[in-house]
C-alpha cells in the first residue's frame, strides 16, 4: 500500500545540482498547510541520492539536465527498479515530455509550474495515480483528432497484456517494467479518453473504447471480447 493511503507523510528524495531549486522545493512543501509531504535526502547525481538517504523514498523527483548532461536515460532503469519517478525539469518540449512518460516517469513537472503543482503531483505519484500538470496536459493532449486518442507502442502493449487477462504486475513482468509504470501506462489511456468526452471507467468499458476506435483488435482479447462486442448507447458505459 502507498504511504499515503494510510494518511501517513510522503517521503522525497530530490535529484538537482541547483541549490535553488532545493530552496524552492523545500518552501511549497513547508507551505503545505496539510504537510503531506517531507524531503529525506537530496543530491547533485542519481547515484548519491538512491545509494544514500534516499534509498527508500516514496517518490524519487529527477531533474533531466544534471551537470550538463541529459538524465532522461535513466528513467527506464528507476522506474524498472520500483523507484516511482517525477521529473521536475524546466525543459517543456513535448517531445521531450512524451519521452519521459513513455519510458516510465509517473508524472512530470515543468519547474514553472512547481509552486502550483509540485506537491500534489507527489502525493498523487506515492498513492500510484495520475496527476496531469498543464505542460504534461499539452504534450499528451495535443493530437488534432481528440475523439480517438492515440497510444504509444507501450500503453497499447500495457493495455492489451491486461485485456488478455493479466494483472498488473504480471503485465509488468512480461514487459520488463515495474508494476508502478506498467498502472501508469494504463492511468494515461484512461486520461486521455477522458479528456476526449468518452471516458472508459471500468475495464470493459475502457476495452470497448479501444475496440470502437481500432486500437485492439477483438481476436485479440480472447475471453474479453464478449464483453467488449455489445455496443452500448452513449453514456451507458
Amino acid at each position: 500500500m502507498a504511504a499515503n493511503d494510510m494518511g501517513d507523510v510522503v517521503t522525497v528524495a530530490l535529484v538537482d545540482d541547483h541549490p535553488v531549486v532545493l530552496e524552492g522545493v523545500q518552501s511549497w512543501i513547508g507551505r503545505d498547510r496539510h504537510h503531506r509531504v517531507r524531503l529525506v535526502a537530496s543530491g547533485g547525481t542519481v547515484d548519491e541520492v538512491v545509494s544514500g538517504a534516499g534509498s527508500r523514498a516514496d517518490v524519487l523527483v529527477l531533474d533531466l539536465n544534471l551537470d550538463g548532461t541529459s538524465a532522461l536515460d535513466r528513467i527506464a532503469g528507476l522506474a524498472a527498479s520500483g523507484r516511482r519517478v517525477v521529473v521536475f525539469s524546466q525543459d517543456t518540449d513535448e517531445r521531450t515530455i512524451l519521452a519521459v512518460m513513455d519510458r516510465g516517469a509517473l508524472a512530470y513537472v515543468a519547474k514553472h509550474e512547481g509552486a502550483e503543482h509540485f506537491v500534489d503531483t507527489i502525493v498523487a505519484a506515492a498513492g500510484d495515480r495520475p496527476y496531469v500538470t498543464p505542460s504534461a496536459a499539452g504534450a499528451m493532449w495535443a493530437d488534432e483528432s481528440p475523439s480517438r486518442p492515440t497510444l504509444s507502442d507501450r500503453e497499447r502493449t500495457a493495455l492489451l497484456l491486461w485485456f488478455q487477462g493479466m494483472s498488473k504486475a504480471s503485465v509488468a513482468s512480461r514487459m520488463e517494467i515495474s508494476v508502478h509504470t506498467a498502472n501508469q501506462y494504463i492511468n494515461r489511456v484512461r486520461i486521455k479518453y477522458a479528456k476526449a468526452g468518452r471516458p472508459g471507467p471500468t475495464k470493459a468499458a475502457l476495452l470497448a473504447r479501444a475496440i470502437e476506435d481500432e486500437l485492439i483488435r477483438p481476436e485479440e482479447v480472447g475471453e474479453y471480447r464478449s464483453h467488449a462486442a455489445v455496443r452500448q448507447p452513449p453514456g451507458q458505459d
